[in-house]
């Protein structure tokens, strides 16, 4: 490629050259500063590409090996973790919390099951104590606190995103479950990256090389108004009241909900699985792809796939998220498909969604495995139009419909 997309790379397998095409619109037409996108079809890459700046400020490109923070995105990694620990019967989704960490029954939540907790349902999405850095730091100090903590409604009425505090509730699960008590980050990295040789981290090495991580382009939540035509009033009307169950779900601490923050060494070293991690595009959709085509090189059993595929079970009081205020369907720690978010080519298909634009999931029936990730930051919640545009195109490519 050559003129004003020259820094535009990366390889296309024969018939799917419209998603290039969609990733260089991206950039001519979308505002796109920096991303990368990579599809898996039945185990074989068939789109790697990559283009653009990884450093707005300093003009540095995108290369090959950059690593990108995804935010939320990380839960669908994070949640590949707590799928493989079912799948090597460490624990059952409809076993209660406290079956395997006791301290988790205080303040009323003796019978939330693990399924419900993973399914936003649990009411947990804020967190009450007071918490500094240092605290988020250490897995002990979190664990005391999220334990401590009232369900904000009726555990299984209602459900609503538990944006900060999901993956703390399951690195804590898996270190009361895994022999030998890693937290989630660690058994990730030995467990699903390793074998599958992907570059993905929840808590980057302290001596990761610098230039390979890209710099998000971030935005501060009052320039949420100036863009609202870009997300849904409500969401945007509870972030903006200090006292709502959303923002307190993004902002304790309050450097939680400071994204320029998730650019500091510091904050990305430390594990926040279900906002910080950082990876290669491409890894996040190998791993996705892995789970949409059997789980064989992880040894996934039958029965934990058929559970990440089964249908979203929604709780008694409807599909209205309490916290992100509109109507959403989650399991086992995914977004599934839904009326009114639609993904993949069935109700099969699972993955997650990031601040900003990024998106990753498995579309099993296709046996596609996707990912996506800017680091220009975008304003639309949870479906950026820069990502939607190359699933369409992908989609298009293998003459599918979206549901």
């Amino acid at each position: 490629m050559t003129g004003q997309f020259e820094h535009i790379h990366g390889t296309v397998a024969p018939g799917f050259e419209r998603v290039r095409d969609e990733f260089v619109r991206n950039f001519a037409e979308r505002g796109e500063l920096g991303a990368a996108c990579a599809i898996y079809l039945h185990g074989e890459k068939v789109v790697d590409l990559w283009g653009g700046v990884c450093d707005h400020r300093s003009q540095a490109l995108w290369h090959r090996d950059t690593v990108v923070p995804v935010f939320s995105t990380t839960k669908g990694l994070a949640s590949m973790a707590v799928a493989h620990a079912h799948s090597r019967g460490l624990f059952d989704y409809d076993d209660s919390v406290a079956h395997y960490w006791p301290e988790f029954a205080q303040n009323g939540k003796e019978r939330i099951t693990i399924r419900q907790l993973l399914s936003h349902q649990a009411g947990l999405c804020a967190i009450d104590a007071p918490l500094d850095f240092a605290a988020l730091a250490d897995p002990d100090q979190m664990a005391t606190a999220i334990a401590r903590q009232k369900p904000a409604w009726q555990p299984g009425k209602r459900h609503g995103y538990h944006a900060i505090t999901l993956g703390w509730y399951e690195s804590e699960l898996i270190r009361r479950v895994d022999p030998q008590k890693r937290t989630i980050g660690r058994y990730f990295h030995d467990e699903i990256a390793v074998p599958l040789g992907i570059e993905f981290y929840i808590g980057l090495p302290e001596d990761y090389p610098r230039d390979c991580v890209a710099t998000l382009k971030t935005y501060k939540p009052w320039q949420m108004l100036f863009n609202l035509n870009k997300m849904p009033w409500p969401f945007v009307k509870a972030m903006l009241n200090p006292k709502s169950l959303t923002a307190r779900s993004f902002n304790n601490p309050p450097l939680m909900g400071d994204m320029a923050r998730y650019n500091d060494s510091d904050m990305q070293t430390i594990e926040v699985p279900a906002a910080n991690g950082i990876g290669q595009v491409r890894g996040m959709a190998k791993a996705y792809g892995e789970f949409a085509t059997g789980g064989s090189k992880l040894g996934l059993s039958t029965k934990t796939l058929a559970a990440l595929t089964d249908s979203a079970e929604l709780p008694s009081g409807g599909a209205m998220d309490q916290v992100l205020r509109f109507k959403t369907a989650f399991s086992l720690g995914y977004l599934k498909p839904s009326d009114d978010l639609h993904f993949g080519s069935s109700r099969r298909a699972f993955g997650t969604a990031g601040a900003g634009g990024s998106f990753a999931f498995a579309d099993p029936d296709a046996g596609i495995g996707f990912a996506y990730a800017p680091n220009k930051l975008g304003y639309y919640l949870p479906f950026d139009p820069r990502d939607m545009a190359l699933r369409q195109a992908l989609y298009d490519c293998l003459g599918l419909q979206q549901i």
